[in-house]
């Protein structure tokens, strides 16, 4: 048994009661680690002389305790693994290695002809899109705290930079990029080659995260078609649970009035990534000036989103610009001029975002206590991640694709 905490006694006394045998009672990542010689001195070879003699592994599933090596272990010793997968992800996990999700039940775990059937459905991970008006509304900066937020408990995250005009993100998080990843996952896709261990080979890891950084050069902007965006956006979705892309800010078609060839278009990027997009967080800045070019841009927005759905963050709130109760102010202009009823609020705050500037890093890795980190917390967990029915989130990241040179 290696199940911690009170629903490891409670299943013990109900295997005794099945008269089963119960050889040892361990932490959760306890035979993982013995079988990947972590532990040292008697305890890890007591540990696995007691898992040789065994019939049945009973254990809390996810990355840490459900290994490759125990596997194989566990198949050399002819002993059968009863994973427990309290989250999506771990079932995932565990149907990777062929392995049956079990149910903390005694009954079941001793009789596995009465065990559910396993996961058979691929994983798709979500495509979030965050969009912004012209200027400077935080468009980067949130799509990289959203990120980090989402990979903080273990999810797995790629962060793309498909904006086209005024591409960031390696220079903000101190990237280099000679080899744009998302130019060339663009080319790979329109040829069909895009695989998740080639996603894996061209990104750029930012602690948790997989990076793909945007063009290097203004003028690379032709790479990033219509087709090839989005092909690429739908290659991540197996590869990662969430895919978090920074566009640009134009949503005009203008160039397809001017001209009937099919040629390449200067807002395709963002355009087809909003057209893929499970979900948009649309940037307003709490100004006088960036809530008006917000709601004269937010039809547009609509239409391109399609079916997605749409949640409108206000970044850089604060009275120096609007006065006694902003927050208050905002929301009235936004449901008067857009209709907009649900928004979420981000505060102003420069001493953080500044040090994160100054160090090229994600203000969560840097100030990771700071009022703006805190916010983006809580829209996840109210928004973009919300619990599920039994109150707990999947946050664990499905198997990891080991990075190649």
């Amino acid at each position: 048994m290696a199940v911690a905490g009170a629903p490891a006694r409670r299943l013990v006394a109900a295997l005794r009661e099945e008269d089963a045998d119960v050889r040892a009672v361990v932490a959760a990542g306890a035979p993982a680690a013995a079988v990947a010689d972590a532990m040292s001195g008697p305890e890890a070879a007591e540990l696995l002389a007691e898992l040789s003699r065994a019939d049945l592994l009973v254990l809390d599933a996810d990355r840490a305790t459900l290994t490759a090596d125990l596997v194989g272990a566990c198949d050399r010793f002819g002993v059968r693994i009863a994973p427990l997968c309290a989250r999506e992800a771990d079932r995932r996990l565990a149907a990777l290695f062929g392995l049956t999700p079990a149910e903390p039940d005694a009954a079941r775990l001793l009789r596995p002809e009465v065990m559910p059937t396993p996961v058979s459905e691929s994983p798709r991970g979500r495509v979030i899109v965050v969009w912004g008006a012209d200027g400077a509304p935080g468009r980067t900066t949130v799509a990289v705290e959203l990120a980090c937020e989402l990979a903080r408990d273990g999810r797995r995250v790629a962060l793309v930079d498909a904006d086209s005009r005024a591409p960031s993100i390696a220079i903000a998080t101190g990237l280099a990029d000679e080899g744009p990843g998302f130019a060339a996952a663009c080319r790979q896709a329109e040829r069909g080659g895009l695989s998740p261990a080639e996603l894996t080979r061209i990104a750029v890891p930012l602690g948790e995260l997989e990076v793909l950084t945007g063009i290097n050069r203004p003028g690379r902007w032709p790479e990033l078609g219509h087709a090839r965006v989005a092909a690429a956006l739908e290659a991540c979705r197996p590869w990662v649970d969430d895919v978090v892309v920074d566009v640009a800010a134009a949503l005009e078609r203008d160039e397809e009035i001017v001209s009937d060839l099919d040629g390449p278009r200067r807002n395709a990027a963002t355009l087809a990534a909003l057209a893929v997009a499970d979900l948009v967080v649309a940037v307003v800045a709490a100004d006088p000036v960036g809530v008006s070019r917000f709601v004269r841009a937010y039809p547009e927005l609509r239409a391109a989103a399609g079916a997605a759905s749409v949640h409108v963050v206000v970044n850089k709130t604060r009275r120096g610009a609007l006065g006694i109760d902003a927050h208050g102010q905002v929301r009235r202009t936004l449901e008067r001029f857009a209709g907009i009823d649900d928004v979420s609020f981000l505060p102003w705050d420069g001493k953080a975002t500044d040090a994160a500037m100054l160090t090229a890093r994600p203000v969560a890795h840097t100030s990771p206590r700071s009022a703006l980190t805190a916010a983006v917390r809580r829209f996840v967990g109210e928004i973009v991640e919300p619990p599920s029915p039994t109150g707990r989130r999947e946050r664990r990241r499905a198997a990891h694709i080991p990075r190649t040179a």
